[in-house]
């Protein structure tokens, strides 16, 4: 089943028109402080970690990076919402998006925010399995962190998009035949990149590596939804017309599928304000994920 909202048609100011038109997938180029804003999110994270009950920096394997943070809403058998953040597999950190959180946790949802290691010094192929480690290591140490096993949820913004499609195509029985089909109760991505190859094109592909095999075999798009688990697909209203075709060819492609998939653009935000949305309890985005996990 797919329910498809009117598009929210970006309208960016008459000196901004001719930077919409050219930036691609350089999101970037929309923000005026770049620096500035992730120093914002950081600095919001910062003050909502020393207010609630975290487990910070769990490590889930061996890399610097892989580590993983827990907030809980306090609430047994909550639903555990897992998000990864973007930054095309090789900016990022998971300490700049705690604020995230916030609202999740305060509506009575557990939040995991994942780290991995980025590209170059790893591969694509490398990032996706190791949140496929992380994902398993909050399954078999849910008990210990008082989270719950049963009720993991996948999302993830831009790259963590990506990652979340990839997760959602995963056959976790061929990992272990001790891992639950449905290890991931249901799958969230926002604002994802599921065909590879257009990015080959462009500077973002200079520190990922790809070649035709891997980018084939690290497209979403082509794949199908392992488990039946209910999918969420989301963006910014207002992203850019390559974020729009991303999003429109894999919704086209996966409601094709036994799994229930619904649509939601987050009305007149675009690629970064998406995730000021995803963290406001007023939103629609918020909403209408909380009540997805509820």
């Amino acid at each position: 089943m797919i329910r498809r909202p009117p598009r929210s048609t970006p309208k960016p100011s008459s000196a901004a028109s001719d930077v919409y038109k050219r930036q691609g997938y350089n999101v970037r180029l929309l923000v005026d402080d770049f620096d500035g804003l992730i120093n914002t999110w950081f600095q919001r994270s910062e003050q909502f970690r020393s207010t609630v009950d975290n487990s910070l920096n769990c490590k889930y394997d061996e890399g610097e990076k892989n580590k993983l943070d827990l907030f809980r809403c306090g609430k047994p058998n909550a639903p555990l919402y897992v998000f990864v953040h973007g930054g095309y597999w090789q900016r990022g950190d998971k300490s700049v998006y705690s604020f995230v959180a916030e609202s999740f946790v305060r509506s009575g949802i557990d939040v995991a925010l994942i780290g991995y290691q980025l590209c170059p010094e790893s591969s694509m192929t490398g990032i996706v399995n190791q949140i496929r480690t992380a994902l398993i290591w909050l399954w078999r140490n849910a008990h210990n962190y008082a989270i719950s096993k049963d009720r993991i949820n996948i999302s993830g913004h831009s790259a963590g998009g990506h990652i979340t499609g990839m997760i959602l195509a995963t056959d976790w029985q061929q990992i272990s035949s001790e891992l639950p089909k449905d290890l991931v109760k249901t799958g969230i991505p926002i604002s994802g990149l599921y065909q590879l190859e257009p990015l080959r094109k462009t500077t973002i592909a200079d520190a990922l590596g790809l070649d035709d095999v891997e980018s084939m075999a690290l497209s979403p798009h082509f794949f199908e939804p392992i488990t039946t688990a209910p999918i969420l697909v989301t963006l910014g209203g207002a992203e850019t017309p390559e974020f729009h075709w991303q999003t429109d060819q894999f919704v086209e492609k996966w409601k094709l599928n036994d799994a229930p998939l619904e649509y939601h653009a987050e009305p007149d935000v675009d690629h970064f304000g998406v995730i000021e949305r995803l963290a406001s309890k007023d939103s629609q985005i918020f909403k209408k994920i909380s009540d997805w996990l509820l």
